[in-house]
């Protein structure tokens, strides 16, 4: 019987590369491996909705959907990703409450007078007192009752840039607190100067109000804060910047969670989970609050507490920050031991309890969503470097402490912090950009860049390191890349029009010789280069330099090949590269088309006749001109076809977006590039064409200058031009000297000299005789 011959499987060389990923928990590249086969269960560490997204929230979350594409788009891993919302929380608490009663105070304002400038002021000196005194020295500190007399000094002071670095030293706020004291002091005095004047308008009290809302803000709550019971105050805040914060993703292309928990959601479920910790014996109650027993944790077999950081464990300024501003100081048994539920106090919302009314402690959130999704272990937990300790260890130790597990996370994905410009970003300091532009703050990052030149922006450098954000990283390499692909996807879309307008036949040539297997290797390699870049652990700086080598290796090709281009490998090549694109996010829309990818549109939404109209008239009105030139057989008809091709090619087209590049089989390119850019590039090449014609125009106008002058020297006879000469005496019948000025015969050098000059001279007449006879009328 006759058999098929043995078969033997293929070797791999080189072997696909593997994902390996940065690790927070390893400090290392570990390898990536889903407990579930390609099952990845990821959560996401969300928003604290108190205040307008910023540029910090960008870079995350504009990060973290890229590493997301790339898992999904790229691997195939089949993701359920989660995002929790922080809508209870001492800051919206303290937001909240603090524009409820600046409000409140500032619809009570109806008229300036001494007493409102009093409150203020009052608020000025407690403000200066608390937070100004922070940051300066121990022997300049304001005393009571000198808040005013010292800030004159203080004012020159701060105008030494030694002075106030070593005062930002001891506060990193002070110049916030410094800016702040000084716009409200200016507001008062300008208060008391209009009061002097008899100007006492309600809208004076407003500006008054306005002018020092941050300070004021802060001693009404003090005083007032217990008067503040509904906790629909904190609950509209959190909905409203809730909103707008997805609003804000979605114009960065930032996709939708897969599943969106909020706190207030999770209530009943967060206290059950604190219980059940209680019950394993790692938490305690003190006061109506709940305090996780870390010390117990750590020393428990089989728990570590801060596997993230443990060198942190004794930070006290992390702690109290991890803690919130409204934290009780009192009550913990370790200073490292943190609140999993808070009592209630006087002017905070509460839900009932084991332990009586109060609110969940920030750490147990993430936990209990978390788990309620996931259950009892992840794949990836993500998130900002600065959450790492306490917030993500805390996260770690009570879910382990509650599910009795060793491991709740397997990797933790950190994305790097965000400087400006070498600084660092920070809400706190009044140092950030926000998202969108009809929100209040020191910029609006939509308004100067687009969200593509963003991406590409955190593209450019690694996911999990600093990134700094600068002018010249936008103006600069963003700007190139964005550049070198348009033009690329353009010439590329034109020639794969141009090709599909021609009858698919053969030339003759299969078009696939040295240069084209050469590019096909180029491609190859590109693609492996890619790959093996984002399997290092995202490594999306080296994955955009293949693609942007591979597009300089594609025009070299373009550019050489002419005729004999190959345009199926290049359209192969470019649909490739512009998939890659779209897979960081970076295009717009669905629809799959050869490029960045654009807005996608139904054929319902499009206006046939708005879209065609400015094309067809263009045509129409060139193929009138043309009409007219071959009825009327004049003799420079084609020169003035010529000049009507011209027209339409650099007039009649530019505005609507299409350029026409000539090529040498006399067919033109078709090129559909933004309106924008053709009119300036037009504008460039006549400004260049005018510059050249100028300059040429000047130097034949120098030309015939020169001539003339040198016409004008024959103007006088060669008989002629030695009389009355100084130097010589007697001059024979033509009017060549024989002698000198003293009657001496000249000599034998000096006669042949004046000889050769009268010659010169004759020469110089003639022609200028002949250019009088071509002047005459």
């Amino acid at each position: 019987m006759t058999t098929q011959p043995p078969w033997s499987l293929p070797k791999q060389q080189p072997e696909e590369p593997v994902l390996y990923v940065y690790n927070s928990l390893t400090r290392t590249k570990t390898k990536f491996v889903p407990t579930n086969e390609r099952h990845v269960k990821w959560y996401n560490c969300g928003p604290t909705v108190y205040d307008a997204s910023h540029l910090g929230h960008a870079r995350n979350y504009v990060t973290q959907d890229i590493l997301r594409r790339v898992m999904t788009d790229y691997f195939g891993y089949d993701v359920h990703f989660v995002m929790n919302i922080t809508d209870i929380d001492d800051k919206i608490i303290s937001r909240a409450r603090q524009n409820h009663l600046i409000e409140n105070f500032r619809s009570e304002s109806n008229a300036l007078t001494p007493e409102l400038v009093d409150t203020v002021f009052e608020a000025w000196t407690i403000h200066v007192r608390d937070k100004v005194n922070k940051g300066l020295p121990s022997d300049q500190k304001v005393v009571e009752g000198s808040e005013e007399a010292s800030w004159p000094k203080l004012s020159v002071l701060i105008q030494n840039a030694e002075w106030k670095q070593e005062c930002l030293k001891r506060d990193e706020k002070f110049d916030m607190h410094f800016t702040a004291a000084n716009r409200c002091l200016l507001a008062i005095r300008n208060a008391r100067d209009q009061i002097q004047s008899g100007i006492k308008s309600v809208d004076e009290a407003h500006n008054l109000i306005d002018e020092s809302k941050d300070i004021l803000a802060r001693t009404l709550d003090a005083k007032y804060k217990s008067t503040v019971t509904d906790p629909n105050i904190s609950r509209s805040l959190a909905s409203y910047w809730e909103t707008k914060f997805f609003e804000d993703m979605a114009r960065l292309n930032v996709r939708e969670p897969d599943t969106v928990t909020r706190v207030t959601e999770f209530i009943p479920e967060i206290v059950d989970f604190i219980k059940r910790i209680m019950d394993n014996g790692f938490a305690y109650e003190s006061e109506g609050s709940v305090y996780f027993n870390t010390i117990k944790f750590d020393n428990a077999d089989d728990h570590n507490y801060a596997k993230l950081e443990p060198w942190s464990k004794g930070n006290r300024e992390l702690l109290e920050d991890g803690e919130g501003s409204l934290a009780n100081k009192t009550g913990r048994r370790s200073a490292s031991d943190f609140a999993l539920w808070k009592a209630s106090k006087p002017g905070e919302p509460s839900w009932p309890s084991f332990w009586g009314p109060g609110r969940p402690g920030w750490h147990i959130e993430c936990s209990v969503m978390a788990s309620a999704i996931f259950g009892d272990n992840m794949d990836i937990h993500s998130g900002g470097i600065d959450l790492a300790f306490p917030h993500h260890d805390n996260e770690m130790a009570q879910s382990e402490a509650y599910h009795n597990c060793r491991a709740w996370v397997n990797y933790f994905w950190h994305t790097g912090h965000l400087h400006i410009e070498g600084l660092k970003m920070s809400k706190s300091l009044k140092n950030f950009i926000t998202i969108d532009a009809s929100c209040a703050g020191t910029g609006e990052i939509l308004r100067k860049y687009t969200a593509r030149q963003l991406r590409l922006a955190f593209l450019t450098q690694l996911w999990n390191a600093k990134v700094d954000f600068s002018e010249s990283l936008m103006t600069g390499e963003v700007r190139n890349i964005e550049i070198t692909m348009n033009n690329f996807f353009t010439v590329v879309k034109a020639l794969v029009n141009q090709h599909r307008s021609d009858a698919i036949k053969s030339d003759g040539f299969h078009h696939y010789e040295a240069l084209e297997q050469d590019l096909t290797k180029s491609f190859y390699e590109a693609q492996s280069a890619f790959r093996s870049a984002l399997s290092d652990s995202f490594d999306t700086p080296v994955a955009l330099n293949a693609l942007r080598e591979l597009v300089s290796k594609t025009n070299i090709y373009i550019n050489s090949r002419g005729k004999h281009l190959n345009v199926a490998l290049v359209e192969n090549i470019a649909r490739w590269v512009g998939q890659m694109l779209r897979m960081f996010g970076l295009g717009e829309g669905e629809k799959v088309e050869l490029g960045w990818g654009q807005a996608d549109q139904g054929a319902g939404n499009i206006n046939r006749e708005e879209v065609l109209t400015p094309y067809l008239r263009a045509l129409s009105s060139f193929r009138d001109g043309v009409r007219q030139l071959a009825i009327a057989k004049n003799d420079t008809a084609l020169k003035d076809i010529l000049a009507l091709c011209d027209k339409l090619r650099d007039v009649d087209l530019v505005p609507l977006g299409v350029a026409l590049d000539d090529q040498d089989d006399g067919k033109a390119l078709v090129k559909l590039v933004p309106p924008a850019e053709l009119i300036k590039a037009r504008d460039e090449k006549r400004a260049q064409q005018d510059a050249k014609a100028s300059k040429k125009a000047a130097s034949i106008e120098e030309e015939r200058r020169k001539r003339i002058a040198k016409l004008e020297k024959g103007r006088t006879p060669p008989q002629d031009m030695f009389r009355n000469c100084p130097g010589y005496g007697s001059l024979d019948d033509e009017g060549i000297p024989r002698t000198d000025a003293e009657g001496q015969e000249l000599s034998k050098n000096q006669a042949k000299k004046v000889q050769k000059q009268w010659q010169e001279q004759e020469k110089l007449h003639k022609a200028y005789l002949e250019w009088q006879k071509t002047l005459s009328p």
